[in-house]
């Protein structure tokens, strides 16, 4: 498992007028940038789908030291090599005169993509007219996407006249995403209630478009528009052919189902689908119109306290507190259930999910609970932990906490609460309180979801305290009892320190080292047990016993070899120049045995224009294990778009001005934005390197950077030129060290000094290890471990590239 990376809040079109302003701005510029990208690979991505990028023909370096597992190990959990060709099948003359279509249309349209993302991202007026001019300089296809390009955005703005204009143009200016144009069109009429010009376009859909992953979307909206136009019969012969397939198992298509029973008089089956919509599918907007449903057959009042509760929980498992809250709310404040010991529970669900979202409690929550001696009970008793917390009143929190071990023994709420307690001792450093409150919860609580991390916390501290004895065996229980959670990789690393450093047994120290590297191969801990390993290199591992049930990885059988003549892939290139990205991934996956290859071709659109942000997240959803195996083990490509050198030159101009390594600088940047020059932070913090603007602000006053404003931020040149000075500013203030820098950026100078004082620590590991805030420590060591995988993938290609240059010289 690798560390989670920082999430991000894109931009919204519901932003300032003034932001959108200077972000669209931004999106000019970049523009500039993506179109020379764009010519430079153009021709190569008409003839074999996309390009890959240039540093996709690099030579992989050799493998890193350290144990491998045999060939037979690895393969066992593999599938198909990776390196195999993909065997096109015979084309008939119409899908070869379609795959040209489609490429003719890709070639015409690339210039489109930029503006299109643009337009997609913001709605602003400026984006439209500049599509719109698009539209009318060109004809044939380039005019086709960006009529789609039109129609769609103004499909999601809600202007269905537009749109509607625009996906006829479409239609009259090229035929190679026809389908896309009939479907999306027919929307824009079911929204206007022109329905009979919507059956014309869905009618024999599939007839028209045989090859479309439309077909079914198209079923089920024409069995839509069949129960509007008053026709329940017809909605339900459309409904019979989806309900094998995998729309048939969708909120829409039961929501369809239920109203064309109502409509054909069948009442009893419509309640019964309305009430499972609004159960099994609680935060979709099909559940919203149930319930308006069930009002209007007077059924509402019908829903029972069960379905209500099972309602309110669906909201919890999406995260969506908020609206979890108000139904806990509404069920306390229900006359029916006047008197019953419930309306307690449901208030003190309301108040915890109200924390959840706001992250503090209300007094005015807590004096709505009474203290009862149920699960209701024992919940309160935790929030006004939490809330004694929120306040530091340790000695609240402590007699709270005894209160809750003694009346609610068994109740999960107290292992929350004591996961809490222990968090907040720990970041008070006060050590010996936090194992307390952890090592109560593992003894107690040995299957709640907190177990894992509050043993690996005990262990941890156990060691920080310098009793390595007890650490030792805790370490090793870590490793038995907990196999498959992420902390194993420390675990491993600090038994081996023990036996190295204490108890003076190299080979068993080798033994955990070797178990690291070969499970987890390129974690944080692995690059740290190699140096280990460096100075034990004539020592024979040991066999140690509790080693025996390390889990090992595994990598679904990925290729790089995406068909050259893949009608789908082409056309989900096709779709990207238009901006329609919700349809990229949906086109590509339609292709026949894609699941090798379908993320990477995704990823490969994304990063031919520029978008490493887009194609990063691809590569991630589809390939959870990269950080665990050698290189080898996963194609080179992937890795050239995991780890990708964007804006390369601008940054390594940065930071060699400011004496920084540049792969520190890309690596910090791939865990705070992940490339995505655009995003903007839950704390307010812009673009590539994530910087506050109070912070921007001072900076470009010191380095006369004019004029700035905070949507400047959003510019990768002023963004690394800024970062790169702050992050040499937090290096020269923590003497050069660079964990202490990383966990200044993430965390704040104060907060490190006064972890700082906190030591003394053994070596840096220790520190890192011993930073009390989760995020901070996994940002660390993710951007230390994103150094070396950098190191490992470029350095010797720009080492020899330096030399050839040298003796050019010469």
């Amino acid at each position: 498992m690798e560390f989670p990376d920082i999430s991000f809040v894109g931009l919204q079109a519901s932003a300032s007028i003034r932001l959108e302003q200077a972000v669209a701005a931004r999106f000019i510029l970049a523009s500039k940038k993506m179109l020379r990208v764009l010519m430079g690979t153009l021709l190569l991505m008409a003839s074999a789908g996309w390009a890959r990028p240039a540093l996709a023909q690099a030579t992989t370096p050799p493998s890193s030291t350290g144990v491998k597992k045999s060939a037979k190990q690895r393969t066992a959990h593999r599938g198909t090599a990776h390196g195999k060709k993909q065997k096109s099948k015979p084309q008939s003359r119409r899908n070869q005169a379609r795959v040209r279509l489609l490429r003719q249309a890709f070639v015409a349209s690339s210039q489109l993509r930029p503006m299109a993302q643009q337009l997609q991202t913001l709605h602003t007026p400026a984006a439209y007219a500049g599509v719109e001019r698009y539209a009318r300089a060109h004809r044939g296809e380039a005019a086709d996407a960006a009529y789609l390009a039109l129609g769609n955005t103004y499909l999601s703005d809600q202007k269905y006249p537009e749109a509607t204009a625009s996906f006829r143009h479409a239609r009259q200016s090229g035929n190679a995403l026809a389908d896309y144009a009939d479907y999306l069109e027919a929307k824009a009429d079911v929204a206007q209630q022109q329905y009979p010009q919507a059956e014309a376009l869905l009618a024999g859909f599939d007839t028209r478009h045989p090859e479309s992953i439309l077909t079914h979307r198209a079923m089920l909206l024409l069995a839509q528009v069949y129960i509007a136009e008053g026709d329940p019969q017809g909605a339900l012969k459309q409904l019979a052919d989806l309900e094998n397939s995998t729309d048939g198992r969708t909120p829409a298509y039961l929501l369809t189902l239920a109203q064309a029973r109502q409509m054909a008089g069948d009442h009893n089956a419509a309640l019964q689908l309305y009430r499972q919509i609004y159960t099994d599918y609680a935060n979709s907007d099909e559940a919203t119109q149930a319930v308006s449903q069930l009002h209007a057959m007077d059924q509402a009042s019908s829903l029972t306290v069960k379905e209500r509760v099972q309602h309110a929980e669906g909201l919890v498992r999406a995260g969506n507190y908020t609206a979890a809250a108000a139904q806990y709310q509404a069920l306390a404040a229900d006359s029916s259930l006047a008197g019953s010991p419930d309306i307690n529970l449901y208030l003190t669900y309301a108040a915890l999910y109200d924390y959840r979202q706001e992250h503090h409690v209300e007094a005015s929550d807590l004096a709505r609970l009474s203290d009862t001696n149920d699960e209701a009970g024992a919940l309160r008793l935790y929030l006004m932990v939490e809330f004694a917390r929120d306040r530091s009143d340790v000695g609240q929190v402590q007699s709270l906490l005894q209160q809750m071990q003694q009346r609610f023994a068994q109740s999960k709420w107290t292992a929350e609460a004591l996961f809490s307690a222990g968090n907040m001792a720990m970041v008070a450093n006060d050590l010996p309180t936090a194992i307390q409150d952890y090592t109560s919860l593992v003894s107690n609580f040995p299957a709640q979801p907190q177990a894992a991390i509050s043993h690996w916390h005990a262990a941890w501290l156990t060691y920080r305290l310098g009793d390595t004895k007890t650490a030792a065996q805790l370490f090793e229980e870590q490793i038995v009892r907990y196999p498959s959670q992420p902390q194993i990789a420390a675990a491993l690393y600090w038994r081996g320190r023990v036996y190295q450093d204490v108890e003076k047994n190299d080979a068993a120290a080798v033994a955990c080292y070797n178990a690291l590297i070969a499970n987890y191969h390129h974690y944080y801990y692995a690059e740290i047990a190699r140096r280990q390993l460096a100075e034990l290199q004539d020592v024979t591992a040991a066999t140690l016993p509790f080693l025996v049930r390390i889990p090992v990885p595994s990598v679904p059988a990925l290729s790089v070899d995406v068909p050259r003549e893949s009608e789908h892939v082409i056309r989900a290139g096709l779709l990207a120049n238009a901006g329609l990205n919700q349809y990229i991934a949906p086109e590509i996956q339609a292709s026949p045995d894609s699941a090798a290859w379908a993320a990477y071709a995704e990823a490969q659109i994304y990063a031919s224009y520029g978008e490493n942000f887009h194609a990063l997240r691809a590569l991630k959803r589809a390939v959870h294990s990269y950080f665990a195996v050698p290189m080898d083990e996963i194609p080179r490509g992937y890795w050239n778009l995991l780890f990708p050198q964007a804006n390369w030159p601008t940054l390594t101009r940065n930071a060699k001005v400011n004496g920084l390594d540049p792969y520190l600088v890309v690596s910090l940047i791939r865990q705070e934005s992940e490339f995505n020059p655009g995003a903007i932070s839950y704390a307010n913090a812009y673009g590539l390197m994530q910087l506050l603007p109070s912070v921007g602000r001072d900076l470009a006053r010191n380095a006369h950077v004019r004029p700035f404003q905070t949507s400047s931020l959003l510019n990768p040149d002023v963004n690394l030129r800024l970062g790169t000075i702050y992050l040499r500013q937090l290096m020269d203030e923590f003497n050069g060290q660079t964990e202490y820098a990383l966990a200044a950026y993430n965390a704040g100078d104060n907060r490190v000094k006064s972890w700082l004082a906190n030591g003394p620590y053994a070596d840096l590991p220790a520190f890192v290890e011993s930073i009390p805030f989760t995020e901070t420590r996994e940002y660390v060591q993710a951007i230390l471990r994103n150094v070396e995988m950098y190191r490992r993938l470029y350095a010797d290609a720009s080492e020899k590239g330096a030399a050839t240059v040298a003796i050019a010289n010469q």
